[in-house]
């Protein structure tokens, strides 16, 4: 049986050498640190959950719950943004989190993210037992630049809107009967443009009309707010703003 005490004192001992082998992946200072956490295999686990096609608000609901439990937790975080299986969370250029260590960053966000979809899975799906463990993976980026940053999250904006209009393309033709081989064959090749013409001609649907939430994603920011004479609370605002605008 080995003892506390015994841990404690095999810290020096001439075991300890085997820590030189740890990679040092502190990552740049004065950078912006985005954590990007990620479903792993979520196609399917949207399918025998029983995901609704082409966007689930639940699911949604979920995912954006998970995002407040890491800016409750880490203070550090300035602004998360998320769509689909997918959420980013940017720290502040100062950040010294974990010595900004890469390793422990993501293995935290990721575990945080998802033990917080386990823990709240109930509150959404109540109907719906969970019927195998989810799974979500993490990568972090550093950032030199506000332009970097900003182009950053107008790149999963830009592909939200991507998934946004294909997907409801897909749907609607499978609803209307086609088969899923017929419908990627019809959207196989096809521009926005074309998407944008089969929704309207073909179901009377203005892409521009579809809720903000499925198009743009969805940002969590802090704001701050003066209550009395002194004293400053701060609290997480869910918006669906667009990211991308005027570059």
């Amino acid at each position: 049986r080995i003892h506390a005490s015994t841990h404690a004192h095999m810290a020096n001992t001439r075991f300890q050498y085997v820590r030189k082998f740890e990679i040092d992946d502190a990552l740049l200072p004065n950078c912006w640190l985005v954590v990007r956490v990620d479903g792993r295999g979520f196609t399917r686990f949207c399918d025998q959950h029983g995901y609704k096609k082409p966007n689930d608000d639940r699911g949604l609901s979920l995912m954006t719950r998970c995002a407040e439990t890491v800016l409750e937790d880490f203070g550090e975080v300035v602004l998360a943004y998320g769509q689909s299986d997918e959420f980013s969370f940017v720290l502040c250029r100062e950040t010294k989190v974990f010595s900004r260590r890469a390793s422990k960053l993501v293995s935290v966000f990721a575990s945080l993210f998802t033990s917080a979809f386990v823990f709240s899975w109930s509150s959404f799906f109540p109907e719906t037992p969970l019927l195998y463990p989810p799974v979500f993976d993490a990568r972090i980026v550093a950032y030199p630049t506000d332009r970097n940053l900003r182009d950053y999250l107008s790149w999963r904006q830009a592909d939200c809107h991507i998934n946004c209009l294909y997907n409801t393309c897909f749907w609607k033709l499978v609803e209307s009967g086609v088969s899923p081989t017929d419908a990627e064959a019809t959207l196989r090749g096809t521009v926005a443009s074309d998407k944008n013409e089969l929704l309207f001609s073909r179901f009377g649907i203005n892409y521009n009309d579809l809720p903000p939430l499925h198009r743009r994603g969805t940002l969590l920011v802090r704001e701050r707010r003066q209550d009395g004479d002194t004293r400053v609370r701060t609290s997480i605002q869910v918006c669906h703003e667009d990211v991308i605008g005027p570059h």
